[in-house]
């Protein structure tokens, strides 16, 4: 950063009132600082082309934004949490224009199959997951560029979905800067087809792609309550590397009497130094996310989420990376105001984790 930048932005820190209300001029947060100035940048990807149940989630980049400007900023743990510089790139208008093309092939192409292929239309349909594929890797080339320039540059990156399809490109640029690591999973679903629909870069196949990279030595996957026995069977024979904490088992944990604090550490204790958090919205209680695509009953509350966020970080774990998806709008604004708020506290504690913000001591 030129002196002339570093000059400029002590200016905007002394002249930032983070009591005020959200500046709709602003970034993010209504928060003063441009990519270039911040330490932890969101890359939002606005992708939905794979959803196989209902759409919307790549509006919730631009829901999360405009619902971010109602987010207090104070965090009791991290009293000085927005001097970090967090701040959001605007979406490329290529890679949302491609997800508008290609969604409606999608949604035909899915609706053939849940008709059982007739084979009148074969022809119409059957170079469609071809086609998508190709579109999927080159997401995940342009993605895997983008978030390998930022961490070069020093970034903290945060990749804001779109369906959960979406951070793929980031662990792989995230893989060729790290040795190894694991990925904490909070979800539904445990994302570990080969393919579905036919569609190999789906929202339900993120996972199973993951662990194609050799670098990601441990998969924890946290409030799963809907899988198939593929998966099932894919988790026996992973030989530890996936750990499943399913909400049914840590339910039953807890109604037997253990408390979220000790199935907190067992969680933690399966992961490596190095952490990927990759977020999906339908591991909450689908109270907190009803819009999302596909919401299965049970899951998370949201401050055992951000409790099981903390002690991850206070752990003495790095987290490298982390992302957030299947935020759709729906009906009603809560959906992003339940969204950004996490966001918020994921890219902070994120940064707590690579030095870039302090935390107060934690309770005895």
């Amino acid at each position: 950063m030129t002196d002339s930048a570093k000059s400029s932005l002590e200016q905007k820190l002394a002249n930032f009132d983070p009591n005020a209300l959200g500046d709709t001029a602003g970034g993010i947060f209504g928060l003063p600082f441009t990519p270039e100035e911040a330490q932890v940048v969101v890359v939002p990807v606005p992708w939905e082309v794979t959803v196989s149940y209902r759409a919307g989630t790549a509006e919730g980049p631009a829901a999360i934004r405009e619902a971010s400007l109602q987010v207090d900023l104070y965090d009791p743990d991290l009293p000085d949490a927005w001097k970090m510089g967090l701040a959001m790139e605007d979406p490329d208008e290529q890679i949302t224009a491609q997800s508008l093309e290609l969604r409606p092939t999608a949604e035909e192409y899915i609706g053939w199959l849940e008709e059982g292929e007739p084979e009148d239309s074969y022809a119409k349909f059957s170079e469609v997951p071809a086609r998508i594929g190709l579109q999927g890797k080159a997401l995940l080339e342009w993605l895997k560029a983008k978030t390998g320039a930022l961490l070069d540059a020093g970034k903290g990156v945060v990749v804001l979905g779109g369906d959960h399809s979406t951070p793929l490109g980031y662990m792989h640029a995230l893989a060729e800067r790290h040795e190894e690591f694991g990925i904490l999973q909070i979800d539904a679903h445990c994302d570990l087809r080969p393919a579905y629909e036919g569609f190999e870069y789906s929202h339900a196949s993120i996972m199973y792609n993951a662990l194609k990279l050799p670098q990601v030595k441990k998969l924890v996957q946290v409030g799963i309550r809907d899988y198939c026995q593929q998966e099932a069977e894919f988790i026996e024979q992973s030989n530890g590397r996936v750990a499943l904490f399913a909400d049914r088992f840590l339910q039953a944990e807890m109604l037997g009497g253990k408390s979220w604090k000790k199935e907190c550490k067992k969680i933690i204790a399966q992961l490596p130094p190095k952490v990927y958090v990759s977020f999906d919205i339908d591991g909450l209680d689908p109270k907190l996310c009803p819009g999302t695509g596909t919401p299965v009953p049970g899951g998370l509350e949201f401050e055992q989420a951000l409790y099981l966020l903390r002690m991850v970080v206070r752990s003495g774990r790095t987290i490298i990376g982390c992302d957030l998806n299947e935020v759709a709008p729906g009906d009603t604004e809560w959906n992003a105001i339940v969204g950004a708020r996490l966001l918020y506290h994921m890219a902070n504690w994120m940064g707590v984790s690579q030095g870039r913000l302090k935390a107060r001591p934690t309770e005895k």
